[in-house]
């Protein structure tokens, strides 16, 4: 008995295409009751982006331990933190940190795609971007965003 090679082009290439990559309403699906203030589409974009960029200079801090570590050191930037966090016990004292030390914070929809624009194949939680001389604009525009979105209640 010989084996019958998968066409690639067959029925299983449409249902991998579809699945691949998720759009931003497909995500707001799996959202915690917690993620406020929530990026837009847009101001997601521009995180990513801007993570790009922090981990090209290592600029950035990742995970719930490291960051919580640096933010009580007194350490500034940007907390990024992933909406679709399951349980939410994991990361919820971050944002009260945050204010208690006047921090910006955001959540955005996907812990996956945060890992990936910080160069990992593994999902992060949270992350931290600190301010940097070779991204400063990209990072002004998206301090200045999140500090404009209006507080959680």
């Amino acid at each position: 008995m010989t084996k019958i090679k998968a066409d690639p082009d067959g029925p299983e290439a449409p249902a991998e295409a579809c699945c691949g990559e998720r759009t931003y309403h497909e995500l707001l699906v799996n959202l915690n009751p917690i993620a406020q203030p929530l990026a837009s589409r847009r101001l997601t974009r521009k995180l990513y982006k801007c993570i790009k960029k922090a981990v090209k200079q290592k600029q950035i801090r990742r995970g719930v331990k490291e960051v919580q570590k640096f933010v009580n050191k007194g350490e500034k930037g940007i907390m990024v933190l992933a909406g679709d966090t399951l349980p939410i016990e994991v990361y919820c004292h971050l944002p009260v940190m945050c204010e208690d030390r006047n921090l910006p914070y955001i959540y955005i929809p996907s812990k996956t795609d945060l890992g990936a624009a910080a160069g990992s194949k593994r999902p992060t939680c949270v992350i931290m971007v600190k301010p940097h001389e070779e991204y400063q604009e990209a990072y002004d525009e998206c301090l200045e965003e999140v500090r404009a979105l209006p507080p959680p209640l």
